[in-house]
């Protein structure tokens, strides 16, 4: 009798870690809830086409039909990472999650009906490409490729816009497909850097609005818009976002932020963006070092730059580098992974091949 005790023991203690481990489909109101979560990070594993004809704000992209699916999400992401995934119908999701658990996730959490009932519901849909990276504490930090130099960073909850602009290429409603924004960094002066109608949409109770000297003499006064904080080449500020900013903090919600010199070298155009008015951006996030070059060439300062996780670097001659200049620029920042922005119609696809160990991520910007 107690060897048949022992096993239904044993064959009930093997269904709780099942139980445990089992993911959780949650219909369109718990999934958003929990997605919107600290710490979550919301993966679309459809096709790429499927992905970029639009998909949740925010998703990360990982096809569970490819070979090397449960890889890709293993090396990004630790196994106690609260993954939450969706697909079309629910189906592929439901299929990946069930990988995912016995791989050894432990909190996995399935959009029942898929995007189709997520739409279905009224419920919001983006095209711009998203990446997720971890921070070294694991938290997710989620960079959004909006257009041109307009860029998202989503971190605990908190949404930093960069270079915000409403036109070029397909339209961007800030008020409708982005939150207000906790914090808002303006490189420099340029209509496709500083648009005053994105700024006054992104504009709320507790945002923080940095820019160079000359672009916030061009908003102070403009009604929506907050009264910028100027930060110059070489200032380095944290910001506590939703209170105000203070000289030192050990919240993890805080923001570092460093200016940084952004300029041309190339005779004949320094005029496009002289030295000491524009600012590149470096933002630490516990831990993450994330460098947004803003409009620039391969300058000397860039060699200074130190522990750089993620650098976006401008690839758009001649008013920033040429494919030769943005080589140079990554040798000397050395960052792990290289995402070339505002690139325009230069072609970058011999990047990756000429930048042996540095990941470089092409990706497509409106």
């Amino acid at each position: 009798m107690m060897k048949y005790m022992s096993l239904i023991a044993s064959l009930l203690s093997l269904f709780s870690c099942a139980r445990q481990n089992a993911w959780k489909d949650l219909d369109v109101k718990e999934f958003e809830a929990a997605a919107a979560q600290d710490g979550v990070v919301l993966i679309d594993v459809r096709t790429l086409d499927e992905y970029d004809a639009g998909h949740l704000p925010g998703a990360a992209h990982c096809d569970a039909s490819a070979e090397d699916f449960l890889s890709r999400v293993e090396t990004a992401f630790a196994k106690d990472t609260p993954l939450a995934l969706y697909c079309r119908t629910g189906r592929r999701s439901s299929t990946a999650a069930g990988k995912l658990t016995a791989a050894g996730y432990t909190d996995v959490r399935n959009l029942q009906g898929g995007i189709a009932a997520w739409t279905e519901a009224g419920k919001p849909v983006s095209r711009y490409a998203c990446e997720t990276f971890l921070t070294p504490g694991g938290r997710p930090v989620t960079l959004t490729l909006i257009k041109h130099g307009s860029l998202e960073i989503r971190f605990a909850g908190r949404s930093i816009q960069i270079d915000p602009v409403s036109g070029l290429g397909r339209p961007t409603d800030y008020a409708m497909e982005f939150p207000k924004a906790d914090l808002v960094l303006v490189t420099h002066e340029h209509g496709d850097h500083l648009d005053p109608v994105a700024l006054a949409s992104l504009c709320g109770e507790g945002t923080h609005l940095i820019s160079n000297e000359t672009s916030a003499e061009r908003l102070r006064g403009v009604e929506g818009i907050v009264p910028p904080e100027v930060m110059a080449n070489g200032e380095r500020r944290i910001i506590v976002t939703g209170g105000p900013r203070v000289e030192s903090s050990t919240l993890p919600e805080d923001l570092i932020v460093e200016a940084v010199p952004a300029y041309n070298t190339t005779p004949g155009r320094e005029k496009f963006h002289p030295a000491g008015n524009g600012n590149g951006y470096v933002l630490t996030l516990d831990g993450l070092r994330i460098y947004v070059a803003g409009d620039t060439e391969d300058i000397p300062e860039m060699a200074e730059l130190k522990e750089i996780d993620i650098a976006l670097l401008p690839c758009n001659q001649p008013y920033t580098m040429t494919v030769e200049q943005c080589v140079r620029a990554a040798e000397a920042v050395r960052p792990k992974v290289l995402i070339p922005y505002h690139f325009g119609e230069t072609d970058i696809t011999s990047l990756p091949g000429r930048l042996p160990g540095i990941q470089v991520l092409l990706r497509e910007m409106q």
